[in-house]
């Protein structure tokens, strides 16, 4: 996979921050649209104002492991659509995530796929080719546009070989991806489509930190493993019941504390707002 564009170094701002927070401590063509797209553009970005929007792994590492990292971290902005790593790549880079959402999901051989988990700025994809030579499973594919910084998978593997923070930093989250993985997966077998619906919406807002979220009937559909028709009937009633403004193209949430009522658990869960451990 390759992806083409213009990239900066980790510009002041992120970097900055991170030393603040250091301180302180493509097979095939999928139904739906997400329009996966391995030419999508790439861009540098001008980084003011990302500082509250930054990287949490990369914020927790010691300054050691950031300059250990050095230019070869760099800052780029991802379209929607833009696909990643499809399963059995050995992924090329590595990204952490500032601000938007990249989607896992499980491809069929008939093309047909559904969101597994998804990552923010809570987390990394294609972390684990730090360890050694890895083969990804899944589709990893921007969902909600980005700013992330990456870094290639062999300077990235010789950083991981010098520092135990970022090994840990590597093992740790893979534990919490694989925990929203399973939850996901209880969450699509067992739980009305209302209840995942909200849970959705909710977790995408999180990760973008706007009431506004872009999400359309194509998308949604894409990502529960349900028909159009299924995932409008539903927007429908939360609207009606004054949840939600649902208009093409976009989901508004309107009362934030009544949509939590009406997602399922698996919110609480994944997002840390239940007793149970955070995922």
């Amino acid at each position: 996979m390759s992806d083409t564009g213009l990239t900066n170094p980790i510009p002041a701002p992120i970097y900055k921050s991170l030393q603040r927070g250091a301180h302180a401590e493509r097979r095939g063509t999928p139904t739906g649209v997400i329009r996966p797209n391995r030419r999508s553009k790439v861009t540098a970005v001008n980084t003011e104002g990302l500082e509250g929007s930054t990287n949490r792994l990369l914020a927790t590492l010691p300054v050691v492991d950031i300059e250990r990292l050095g230019t070869a971290l760099t800052t780029v902005s991802l379209e929607t659509g833009l696909v990643l790593n499809e399963p059995g790549d050995e992924p090329e880079r590595i990204y952490f995530p500032h601000t938007g959402m990249i989607s896992l999901l499980a491809v069929m051989a008939d093309g047909k796929a559904v969101e597994t988990a998804t990552v923010g700025r809570e987390g990394v994809v294609g972390a684990m080719a730090g360890l050694g030579v890895h083969v990804t499973l899944t589709r990893a594919v921007v969902q909600v546009p980005m700013v992330a910084s990456r870094i290639a998978a062999a300077p990235f593997r010789r950083a991981v070989q010098a520092s135990d923070a970022l090994r840990d930093m590597i093992v740790s989250y893979n534990g919490v991806l694989l925990g929203q993985v399973q939850i996901t997966a209880a969450c699509n077998a067992l739980h009305p489509l209302q209840k995942r619906l909200a849970r959705w919406i909710l977790q995408t807002r999180d990760r973008i930190d706007t009431d506004l979220v872009p999400l359309t009937q194509e998308l949604l559909s894409e990502m529960l493993g349900v028909r159009r028709s299924s995932v409008s009937e539903i927007a429908k009633k939360l609207q009606i019941a004054g949840l939600i403004r649902y208009s093409r193209g976009s989901i508004e949430i309107v009362k934030r504390a009544a949509l939590e009522a009406a997602a399922c658990e698996c919110y609480s869960l994944v997002s840390g707002k239940s007793r149970r451990p955070r995922l």
